[in-house]
């Protein structure tokens, strides 16, 4: 029996898991701009958005270490495809119902973010538990779709906004939301195993107890601010700073970016074996260091633009790189390490796009102040490869 279960319908469903994920993470930061135009929203309160966003996936990643293996895999993940989608909906529809648009906003991205969270801790170890060879490969090829829903969603909202204008977003944010009702059925009916047996799993305590599990808990804050700075606030960048179009500055900045970090992890994906994986993410981290001077000191817009879409190459790597130099280091981990590894990403995920935000603020609404704020990241990544790499 065990032969006859269909493990490329749960990597189908593992897939579109990250491509909802993505939809969650980068569809709203296209509209910061419009936002802050159509509702008054000040720079910093737009860096709230992602913040929000990502403290909200920190506390369900922490939930999920101590109640995801009670509760089963299957039911987790089908309410992550849930929430997703009410989320979304709630879009749509909360910035004119509730007493604040920003509020809408903001109970909107909590509840899609509770879906995203739960996506981000159940999508790697459920690939991680199929009986498939060259696991690092498998891992970097799953994550390349967040890239091409990032790609998907940019490009897609683009062309809607620039056939049916920006006031139609609402109406986007409903249509985006039938990919994880769609997915709601695939994890529903697919296989899916345990990462490991019952009682087999490191513990919270023990994982807090091993001491090079902090470095990977570092190495993953590294990761995802890293990311996630340049990722969210790539779309108001070019448009901001760079003084590019809407259309112009969505296509050559956050597409770019989602590209240039697809095509990443895909070569991995394809060459990884061939390829050390501690020197790819030291050699990516140095690139993306490069790529942050480059935007933010750049006086030519193509050259600010050039900077933002290679620094999507650069981090491609990064995360789900640091989840298999953890699982390769702490095979054990189960669960818990998972999810501890996304809420570290999550970490940095919150506290880089803030960074980025204040910093733009206090300097005069600059975004490219912002954006340079964020190169002690790759730097502080580089430091934590080359120490996991000596230990």
């Amino acid at each position: 029996m065990e032969q006859k279960k269909n493990y490329r319908k749960t990597m189908t469903a593992c897939y579109l898991g990250f491509v909802t994920q993505a939809i969650c993470a980068n569809f709203a930061p296209l509209l910061f701009i419009t936002f802050h135009k159509t509702y008054g929203i000040s720079f910093a309160s737009l860096a709230l958005i992602s913040t929000v966003f990502f403290f909200t996936q920190l506390v369900v990643d922490l939930i999920c270490a101590r109640i995801v293996d009670r509760i089963g895999y299957r039911t987790c993940v089908v309410a992550a495809e849930v929430t997703s989608a009410m989320g979304l909906l709630g879009l749509a529809l909360l910035p004119e119902l509730l007493w604040s648009p920003f509020a809408g906003i903001i109970l909107s991205v909590v509840i899609y973010a509770i879906g995203s969270g739960l996506a981000e801790v159940l999508v790697s170890p459920i690939v991680e538990a199929c009986p498939f060879e060259n696991k690092e490969k498998t891992m970097s090829l799953l994550h390349s779709f967040y890239c091409w829903g990032s790609v998907g969603v940019i490009l897609g909202s683009t062309l809607f906004f620039a056939a049916f204008g920006i006031g139609s977003w609402k109406i986007l944010a409903a249509i985006w939301s039938v990919v994880p009702i769609y997915n709601i059925y695939n994890f529903a009916t697919c296989p899916i195993e345990r990462l490991v047996e019952d009682g087999e799993g490191m513990t919270m305590g023990g994982l807090f107890r091993t001491g090079l599990f902090w470095l990977l808990i570092l190495l993953m804050v590294c990761a995802g601010a890293s990311e996630i700075s340049m990722a969210q606030w790539a779309s108001a960048f070019a448009e901001s700073a760079l003084h590019v179009s809407k259309t112009v500055g969505d296509l050559a900045g956050p597409c770019g970016f989602a590209v240039c970090m697809g095509v990443s992890r895909v070569f991995y994906g394809k060459y990884g074996e061939k390829v050390d994986l501690s020197v790819f993410m030291m050699g990516s981290g140095i690139l993306c260091l490069g790529c942050y001077l480059l935007a933010a000191l750049a006086s030519l817009p193509v050259l600010g633009l050039v900077g933002c879409a290679l620094c999507g190459f650069s981090v491609g790597i990064m995360w789900p790189g640091s989840i298999s130099i953890s699982s390769r280091i702490l095979p054990k981990g189960g669960t818990a390490m998972f999810a501890l590894l996304a809420l570290a990403g999550d970490l940095g995920g919150a506290v880089g796009p803030a960074i980025v935000g204040n910093v733009s603020q206090r300097a005069g609404e600059n975004i490219q102040a912002g954006v340079l704020a964020g190169i002690g990241f790759p730097i502080m990544l580089v430091l934590c490869v080359l120490t996991v790499r000596r230990k």
